[in-house]
């Protein structure tokens, strides 16, 4: 029994310790079109909260967006606006409470077709 309880709290942390990181869309075949590091400090016992925009300058649908968290943290990310098959999109990050946001973004459109 004293194992099972064990195994169970070893399960359940390593869960809550998992990083949220975004991926929509298809990136396989898609042209990257922007990758950026979004960094925020922390401030004790505060969330912070952080927005990214990007707006595709010569108007090719977004395929993909790839965001990825180096902190491992439990931060969160969504889409506010825009995204796949549109030409621009708003990310939201917030971070847990006390610590910063560290998230390596990559925005993939369709490729540019030269024929």
């Amino acid at each position: 029994m004293k194992t099972l309880l064990l195994l169970l709290i070893i399960t359940l942390t390593s869960y809550y310790v998992a990083a949220e990181h975004l991926l929509v869309g298809d990136i396989s075949h898609a042209e990257l079109a922007s990758s950026e590091a979004v960094q925020y400090n922390a401030i004790p016992f505060k969330k912070r909260v952080k927005y990214y925009f990007y707006t595709q300058p010569d108007n090719r649908k977004i395929r993909g967006i790839q965001a990825i968290d180096n902190l491992h943290s439990k931060a969160s990310m969504n889409i506010t606006a825009g995204g796949v098959g549109q030409t621009f999109v708003n990310l939201r990050m917030k971070s847990e409470r006390g610590s910063g946001l560290d998230y390596n973004i990559g925005i993939y459109v369709e490729p540019f077709n030269r024929f």
